[in-house]
């Protein structure tokens, strides 16, 4: 339990969040407001940097598994020590989406350093077929399910020692029909030197209905 309160007070202080604490609770905040989440996507120049038009229509829960503490869900811009991201996430969506299917991504645009993002972005997720658990209401969250492999496995950030914090950005698409068989992206694929808006431009997923996004440095041992 100790463990856990301190990795929590470690995230309230890295997202300089003054959040409530209980001691049993222990909550990290989910997004809750459209507005909150698109000016903290323009304050880390994410639309610019993406070459993306990010206007959501739908809240996007991202929450990643923990080994002994209860589940972390992200809030747009939480910072979140690298031993907290091994995951993989579980999605989550709030608002007026119809049952899908949904495409989701991940992205690294500051890959190797955001101060020479010469790899970036890097392709940390890149999954098909997501579609609305039909059983699931918690709170007005609809959990997403996927019955299919991911064309990109959840990769776990690592940052490079000495680097600033990156980005990753995670963004919900609706899936066009014919998605399923583009080749332009593959399981073999290399996630380095991937870009999200020309990749949706060619596929039709059109733009992102809901993201998220967090921070992540490296390793206090590497950094």
């Amino acid at each position: 339990m100790l463990a856990c309160v301190w990795l929590r007070i470690r995230i309230m202080v890295k997202s300089l969040n003054l959040i409530l604490l209980s001691f049993v609770g222990l909550a990290v905040s989910q997004d809750l407001s459209l507005d909150a989440v698109k000016n903290a996507f323009n304050a880390a120049s994410i639309p610019s940097d993406l070459f993306i038009n990010f206007n959501p229509t739908a809240l996007l829960e991202v929450t990643f598994p923990q080994p002994a503490c209860k589940p972390i869900t992200l809030h747009a811009g939480i910072q979140l020590p690298r031993n907290a991201t091994a995951g993989p996430p579980t999605f989550g969506v709030i608002g007026a989406v119809g049952n899908g299917p949904f495409v989701i991504a991940t992205v690294d645009p500051d890959a190797l350093t955001p101060q020479d993002p010469n790899e970036a972005q890097i392709r940390h997720f890149l999954g098909p077929n997501f579609f609305i658990d039909p059983s699931s209401d918690h709170d007005n969250v609809q959990h997403l399910v996927n019955n299919t492999p991911a064309i990109s496995q959840f990769l776990q950030p690592s940052p490079p020692a000495g680097s600033d914090p990156h980005r990753y950005i995670f963004l919900m698409f609706n899936q066009p029909t014919n998605f399923n068989s583009q080749t332009l992206v593959t399981p073999t694929t290399s996630i380095e030197l991937f870009n999200i808006s020309a990749f949706a431009a060619a596929t039709g997923l059109g733009d992102p209905i809901a993201g998220t996004f967090m921070l992540v440095g490296p390793d206090p041992t590497t950094a």
